[in-house]
């Protein structure tokens, strides 16, 4: 009789800590599901206004893939000015890196730091597009200090220092006036 008070008590006890963890992974799974969907939000609303700020137009969001948001994937949509709706697939070279750049900018208006590092961003980019890009980075560098690597005169022009490296000797960097 000892025996089976004993192990009823440890059952119910069992029972209650499996309550109180479900009811703590119900409350985690709201919470999470609120919180990802409200950055969700906010990330593609910074989207939709930073795309056509980078490609003079058009328009460009994020849908979510499936109907759970915790298991959900995301799907990238860009309208470059004068194309027909796509994902980012079906996008040249340089409209993949500003859709990107687009993305990132979007995330990083979300959260910004102190500073952030590009490395060779403007790359794929036309003149237009990284005239574009290059006011854009001037914008939010009133908020964020900007260290970019480039090797484009435009982008360059913007900066308010530059810094040259070179590699004279092989894996040897040496910094120049410029």
């Amino acid at each position: 009789r000892e025996r089976r008070t004993f192990l009823a008590e440890q059952y119910d006890d069992l029972v209650l800590a499996i309550e109180t963890l479900e009811d703590a992974i119900r409350k985690i799974d709201r919470e999470t599901r609120a919180l990802l969907q409200t950055t969700f939000d906010r990330v593609n609303q910074h989207f939709g206004e930073l795309f056509p700020q980078l490609f003079g137009g058009g328009e460009a969001r994020l849908t979510m893939t499936g109907d759970e948001i915790l298991d959900a994937g995301v799907l990238v949509m860009a309208q470059p000015p004068g194309k027909r709706n796509s994902t980012i697939h079906l996008l040249s070279g340089g409209e993949k890196a500003l859709t990107a750049i687009a993305l990132v900018f979007a995330l990083f208006k979300l959260n910004p730091a102190p500073f952030c590092l590009l490395d060779e961003v403007d790359a794929p980019l036309d003149d237009a597009n990284t005239e574009r890009y290059a006011k854009l980075v001037s914008a939010m560098s009133e908020q964020t200090q900007f260290l970019f690597i480039s090797h484009n005169k435009i982008a360059m022009q913007m900066a308010k220092l530059l810094v040259g490296v070179t590699m004279q000797e092989q894996g040897v960097s040496r910094i120049v006036a410029v």
